[in-house]
């Protein structure tokens, strides 16, 4: 299991794995504006294959966490706490005291993993996501200490 910065010619695979994933997947211009935004990333390979990704935003004190996803074939087996883990301790080391995130209020097994790792809930945001109907976001944050 490898844990590196992601690159560029990572995206594809990503994309893969995020369309393959998510039922509202971040579109390839994410990822790729995410990167040139210059946006934090990890990916977790095994056996040079990646399996799971994050990107997240450091600014001052605060650590936005965009995406994390671990491949359908590889969940529940505590890669995704790996990759948030790796996450935290960058954050921490770019200065963030604390990290945010928002997921759907619908995504309950978002929601207990990130409780489970000590994020609490902190507000609603309503309509936050497109669709039809309009969803909710659960905004969560834990310190980074």
């Amino acid at each position: 299991m490898d844990l590196q910065l992601a690159s560029f010619k990572d995206l594809d695979r990503i994309n893969e794995i995020e369309r393959y994933t998510n039922e509202n997947p971040w579109s390839f211009k994410n990822f790729e504006s995410s990167l040139h935004a210059g946006n934090s990333s990890i990916v977790l390979k095994i056996e040079n294959e990646i399996i799971g990704y994050a990107f997240f935003s450091v600014a001052a004190t605060d650590s936005h966490l965009l995406n994390i996803t671990v491949s359908k074939d590889h969940q529940r087996n505590g890669y995704g706490k790996k990759i948030l883990e790796q996450v935290v301790f960058q954050s921490k080391v770019l200065g963030a005291t604390v990290i945010f995130l928002e997921v759907r209020v619908s995504n309950d097994k978002a929601i207990n993993f990130y409780e489970s790792f000590g994020f609490k809930r902190d507000a609603i945001r309503y309509n936050y996501y497109e669709g039809d109907p309009r969803e909710d976001a659960l905004l969560m944050s834990k310190q980074a200490l």
